[in-house]
């Protein structure tokens, strides 16, 4: 992460910046095709040829594409306009104040106990409470059930697992280095890979609330209002 100066109204925030491609495209998959639905295989970074497969050479080398690090397929709603070996970049994809959400693998923490995991407070420790400070309590009743119900809170691995931020604003772009700052932190550790999607949140507005000048009864009936003195009907 590091910290810019907010274009707009030129406020010091937090951002994370992300190498967003460039892109080529490995594979374009139709409803047409024996695939049956919308999709496009990207390619992002750089490897070695001798750590990849046969068979992942012969697709680079048919899309005549370096071998790339990363490769992943994403949907789209139309084809048209996109071939193979074709280099998607984010020219004109995000523009300064855009909300996008971003999904990525989270950072591992290893085995942890329930109150790093699940946020439990954990047992009193006084009154002769011995090694019980930290432990999950009960699990189950002994009698009814005797057996603990799936989806039971316990300590277990933390972490390592795809999660998304939602609604990150972006604050600059710069296309001509494929660079996007965005607001705030993102999942994953420094290098890893995200996928950064249109937000599925809408923006949200603050309506305003006005006070109603109709006056009822207990009855629930109008009060009309009293005419004013000398506006009588002629």
């Amino acid at each position: 992460m590091t910290q810019v100066f907010h274009p707009k109204d030129q406020t010091y925030c937090d951002v994370t910046v992300v190498k967003a491609g460039p892109c080529p495209i490995l594979r374009v998959k139709t409803v047409e095709s024996k695939d049956g639905y919308n999709a496009v295989q990207l390619a992002l970074g750089r490897r070695r040829e001798k750590t990849c497969s046969k068979s992942q050479l012969g697709q680079f080398k048919k899309a005549v594409v370096a071998p790339a690090r990363y490769v992943r397929e994403v949907r789209v709603d139309d084809t048209k306009g996109l071939e193979v070996g074709q280099v998607v970049t984010i020219d004109g994809a995000f523009k300064t104040g855009d909300y996008v959400d971003v999904q990525g693998v989270c950072k591992g923490k290893g085995f942890a106990g329930v109150m790093k995991r699940h946020n439990f407070r954990g047992l009193p420790a006084s009154h002769g409470a011995s090694d019980k400070q930290r432990s999950p309590g009960s699990l189950a009743s002994r009698r009814s059930l005797g057996r603990v119900l799936p989806g039971q809170r316990m300590a277990g691995r933390l972490g390592g697992v795809t999660t998304s931020t939602m609604k990150i604003e972006v604050v600059m772009v710069d296309p001509e280095n494929s660079l996007v700052y965005l607001m705030g932190a993102v999942p994953g550790p420094k290098g890893g890979l995200v996928t950064i999607f249109e937000t599925a949140k809408s923006k949200k507005f603050r309506t305003e609330i006005v006070r109603s000048t109709i006056k009822k009864d207990k009855m629930g009936n109008i009060i009309k209002a009293a005419a004013k003195p000398g506006a009588a009907k002629k």
